[in-house]
């Protein structure tokens, strides 16, 4: 793990039901998040969703980025597939212990 990632503050939701961010669509986040090539988020794309969850849970400068661009359902659903800093993961499931396990998908109906 890198010093950085070990020294940077990660910001947090005071609740994960303030997550409120799109489930449809697509995503173009804010270069203060995603500095990189511009990129458009389809989120109809499970893996495009996967890596937009992770660049704004580590990028993110305030809570206001998490509420406009998560979804607490969503971020449920894929805790677990997420690959993110130690610290960055620490801090959540400390303030969100519920994330430890993970939340299951649903089964399918068919």
């Amino acid at each position: 793990m890198s010093r950085y990632a070990e020294a940077k503050p990660y910001a947090l939701p005071t609740a994960l039901d303030e997550l409120s961010g799109p489930t449809s669509g697509t995503v173009e986040l804010p270069r203060r998040i995603d500095w990189g090539p511009r990129y458009v988020y389809d989120l109809g794309d499970e893996a495009e969703v996967i890596l937009m969850y992770e660049r704004v849970i580590r990028e993110s400068p305030s809570p206001a980025d998490l509420i406009e661009f998560l979804d607490a359902a969503t971020l449920r659903r894929l805790w677990l597939a997420l690959f993110l800093p130690g610290p960055a993961r620490a801090a959540w499931q400390r303030r969100f212990p519920e994330l430890r396990h993970g939340e299951p998908d649903p089964p399918c109906r068919g």
